[in-house]
């Protein structure tokens, strides 16, 4: 089984050209998971897409109150997306069985 692979905090804000107090904002209104690994605070690779997309959301100087609600709508958009692609497939299934 891989490991995760973890990325420090400090490195990501650093490439970024972010503040890490913004990551704690982010970890305290529950939209990133920070972990600590080897005494050193990570954030898991696989929250890069989302974290990206909160920076750029707060680049266009959009707060934290409203990238919480964008955030929120546009995984509500993805569930829904994947209800209709699931619905949509088993009424293919039962269209091909008459």
């Amino acid at each position: 089984m891989e490991s995760e692979v973890m990325i420090p905090v400090h490195e990501f804000c650093i490439h970024y050209n972010i503040d890490q107090s913004f990551i704690y904002s982010l970890k305290d209104s529950g939209l990133v998971e920070i972990s600590l690994k080897e005494e050193t605070i990570c954030i898991s690779e696989n929250q890069l897409p989302r974290l990206e997309k909160i920076i750029r959301l707060s680049e266009m100087d959009i707060n934290l109150a409203g990238i919480e609600t964008i955030t929120f709508l546009l995984n509500r958009i993805d569930d829904l997306q994947q209800k209709i692609v699931t619905l949509s497939n088993r009424l293919h299934l039962y269209e091909n069985d008459y």
